[in-house]
């Protein structure tokens, strides 16, 4: 796993960060379901799919996450620690989040659980790539895509495997509403701002004279 070098340089911080990003991704999910407003594409797919086979949320991420990474080995992508790491703890947060906090009552309330869910997402997403531990299994299936078909633009691969998972877990009864809309607007300015702030940056190698 090429990004577990990165250990060698700060592994207090990394992993702090990876860990406190993944929870936080947990969490900021937890909160868009409690929303009822609508979630993101792929969380749309995995409700769909636990209505459907009477698993719990969390439990139906951690085994998409798998079979997603599954789909890593033809495209020859190596996973990270905070590859493996992303498809179980997040999972797991989810499910403990959701049996502690009740669904949001009254508008207001659900839309300010939707903002900060969409919010605290973007900064997780920050937090859990700046580590550079891996990203999770469905982000290295976009960028693993790309790399073997390099005439297809991650926009285009993204846009493509987004709706074929949204139309899905719609068709499955996954909750697709005003959350959705404002997920994919916001996501990409939340992620492009919070990454910097939480990107750990590589140590210069000092050069000594002979």
């Amino acid at each position: 796993m090429a990004q577990l070098g990165n250990l060698r340089d700060r592994p207090v911080r990394r992993l702090t960060q990876l860990y406190a990003g993944l929870v936080l991704y947990g969490l900021s999910m937890a909160l868009m379901i409690r929303s009822g407003l609508g979630l993101d594409p792929w969380d749309v797919f995995h409700q769909g799919l636990a209505r459907q086979t009477g698993l719990s949320f969390g439990t139906v991420t951690i085994a998409v996450g798998a079979v997603v990474l599954l789909l890593w080995i033809p495209l020859r992508q190596r996973p990270g620690l905070g590859t493996i790491s992303n498809v179980v703890v997040i999972g797991l947060v989810v499910d403990g989040t959701l049996t502690v906090l009740p669904p949001g009552e009254g508008l207001p309330v659900r839309a300010a659980l939707l903002v900060v869910g969409i919010v605290a997402n973007g900064a997780a997403t920050g937090l859990y790539l700046g580590a550079g531990l891996g990203p999770g299994p469905r982000d290295g299936l976009m960028t693993g895509l790309v790399a073997r078909r390099p005439r297809l633009s991650i926009r285009l691969v993204r846009t493509v495997i987004e709706v074929s998972v949204l139309a899905l877990g719609w068709l499955l009864g996954g909750t697709v509403g005003l959350g959705t809309v404002a997920y994919a607007l916001a996501i990409g300015p939340l992620a492009q701002l919070f990454i910097p702030i939480f990107a750990i940056p590589a140590r210069p190698v000092r050069a000594y004279a002979a």
